[in-house]
């Protein structure tokens, strides 16, 4: 595979407009204005100067950064080239001369209303959003979108309260669907999520905003269209037009498009498009990054939250891992080819499948050939049936074609990156260890014993495997090893270890939703307070607990109840209880929780 053909710095098809003093370009959805991440930066800067590096020859070609879009707003974004310009486009961004349109599919806006001005208050709210704290003037049907405001006439009506800021909206309706409806926005100021929040208070939400209560889309549904101003350098009026992408009329037209976007191959190409543009950080790391910091496995597509419901695609180096759920949206073996066969035109060398049972209750031989092929369904297999991924530095052995399960848990990426961070001379107990992944973690955290314990001789085995790759010595044999491993149900195992006063600094919980032995059945939803009260028992003074659950009936916050009833029934008394976040590939449904929950819980 070519990973720079599939994550290449810029798309030279992205660039609307480029002369010696500017430069335009569309800025697709999910990529972000400014890094967030300035190990990894994948903002819209650090890609287009590594563009036009290789395109121009340059070592660092000059861009003037004057504007800024929100990371799932696409469309306009302008740069200058020579700072020479810089003065005169700043002039005429902050003295609001420069025309701003944007394209906006909502639901609730009238049909009856055709335009519209929207003059509001806006001050800064809770969890970096904005809200509307007064309505300056609001006029529906009067004048043209185009026709400006008298700003000083509405300053002398409404005095502008301390911490609040004006904003000014025009709308003009274009097309509308029952519900649904696309606008035309003139943005007259330029306020943090101004047509957000404004629309939002005008209970016409953009769609796919979760911030501001949007209906559900495949993404936020803005996008700026247009900029109007006079060229820096020559003063002549200069248009920069980016045509709105074809999704947002679809949604308007059609609603959510749910299982039937696989039955349509440009929406399907679309939505696999922008989920690669979101992934870009991680996907260009294995070309970037050294070896110690490269990461090479994660999650392309999860789900819902990537707009594919039912969908969920991980890469594992150079190929795919496509999961479908069995029935429902897949029984039609066509659309599920017709998935297939897009996932293999991204360019990877192979598409391996696995085919998850509907319920997450039903038990089944995970290395049935007709659920998880030993081969790939598409392209070539793995130079070998087991291969090394890496995770930030960190190597993994992982089998893509031995059953439903590949040897990592992708979406604990973040959290084994805690661990990392946090077990220095600390005894470590991982509970479910599968193979051996937070133990590895914590050992290269400097940890000064860890013990895995997992029913499963193999995943064991493979655990100790994951050791000798990483460079860590076991430290001896027997019970004096610094780390070992203990192939046994866990709950006899914790009953044992509690009888025998051991004591952990950090015990880590990762159960799955169902198991069954022959003493003891158990279920996330409804036993995980058990589970956690028998962690406790073996917790240290100051300890820390981490919990996870993938069970996707379980809410964060039960599962912050299920850890505060499990340790208050020890009597233990908690220092803080601390949601941790999600990967930034594993995206949640829109308005819901991520799949995946975790809470790390210290003791006072």
């Amino acid at each position: 595979m070519d990973r720079a053909h599939i994550w290449p710095s810029f798309r030279p098809e992205h660039l609307l407009y480029e002369d010696a003093d500017v430069l335009a370009v569309h800025k697709p959805a999910g990529v972000p204005s400014q890094s967030a991440n300035p190990d990894r930066p994948d903002d819209v800067v650090t890609r287009l100067r590594a563009f036009l590096a290789a395109r121009d020859g340059q070592a660092e070609p000059y861009l003037g950064v004057h504007q800024r879009l929100d990371r799932d707003t696409s469309g306009v974004l302008l740069f200058t080239k020579r700072p020479e310009v810089n003065a005169a486009l700043a002039k005429q961004f902050e003295g609001r001369t420069l025309k701003k349109s944007y394209v906006a599919a909502v639901s609730g806006w009238r049909a009856s209303c055709a335009e519209s001005t929207l003059d509001d208050l806006l001050r800064k709210g809770d969890g970096g959003t904005m809200c509307v704290v007064a309505e300056a003037a609001r006029a529906r049907g009067r004048k043209p979108p185009g026709r400006a405001v008298n700003r000083n006439a509405l300053a002398a009506r409404v005095p502008t309260a301390a911490g609040t800021q004006r904003a000014v909206t025009h709308v003009r309706l274009r097309t509308h669907t029952e519900d649904r409806a696309l606008l035309e926005l003139r943005l007259e100021t330029g306020r943090t999520h101004q047509a957000r929040v404004q629309l939002a208070h005008a209970r016409a939400p953009i769609a796919g905003d979760a911030l501001y209560g949007g209906a559900l889309a495949p993404r936020l549904m803005l996008h700026a269209a247009a900029l109007e101003l006079e060229h820096p350098r020559t003063g002549k009026r200069l248009v920069i037009r980016d045509e709105a992408p074809r999704d947002m009329a679809d949604w308007v037209a059609r609603g959510d498009r749910g299982a039937s976007i696989y039955d349509d191959s440009k929406s399907l190409a679309r939505a696999l498009a922008l989920a690669v543009e979101r992934r870009w950080g991680l996907g260009q790391s294995a070309v970037r990054d050294v070896l110690s910091t490269r990461t090479t496995a994660f999650r392309l597509i999860n789900e819902e939250g990537d707009a594919l419901p039912g969908l969920a695609v991980d890469v594992y180096g150079t190929h795919l891992v496509a999961q479908l759920y069995v029935g429902g949206v897949w029984e039609d073996a066509a659309r599920r080819d017709r998935v297939l066969d897009a996932l293999h035109g991204l360019g990877f060398d192979g598409v391996y499948l696995k085919l998850r049972p509907k319920q997450a209750n039903v038990l089944v031989d995970t290395r049935r050939d007709e659920l998880a092929p030993a081969l790939p369904v598409r392209g070539v297999p793995t130079v070998s049936p087991e291969v090394e991924i890496r995770e930030e530095g960190v190597p993994y052995g992982v089998c893509l074609g031995d059953g439903l399960s590949t040897g990592i848990f992708l979406d604990q990426r973040p959290n084994r990156r805690l661990v990392r961070q946090i077990s220095q001379g600390a005894r470590v107990l991982n509970l479910f260890s599968y193979t051996c992944g937070f133990s590895v973690a914590a050992a290269l955290g400097g940890a000064a014993r860890t013990v895995s314990v997992d029913a499963s001789v193999l995943a064991l085995e493979r655990g100790r495997a994951n050791f000798a790759a990483a460079g860590v010595a076991l430290g001896g044999l027997g019970p004096s090893a610094a780390h070992t491993f203990a192939a046994e149900d866990v709950f006899a195992w914790l009953a044992r270890a509690a009888t025998k006063a051991e004591r952990f600094d950090l015990v880590i919980v990762d159960p799955p939703s169902y198991s069954s032995t022959k003493k003891r059945r158990f279920v996330a939803d409804s036993d995980y307070d058990d589970l956690v009260s028998m962690a406790a028992k073996v917790l240290s003074p100051n300890g820390k607990l981490l919990a996870s659950c993938n069970h996707r009936g379980m809410t964060r916050g039960k599962l912050r109840r299920f850890v505060a009833e499990g340790m208050n029934r020890e009597r233990l008394t908690l220092a803080q209880l601390k949601d941790l976040p999600e990967a930034p590939d594993f995206p949640p449904p829109l308005g819901r929780d991520a799949h995946m929950k975790s809470v790390l819980a210290t003791l006072a």
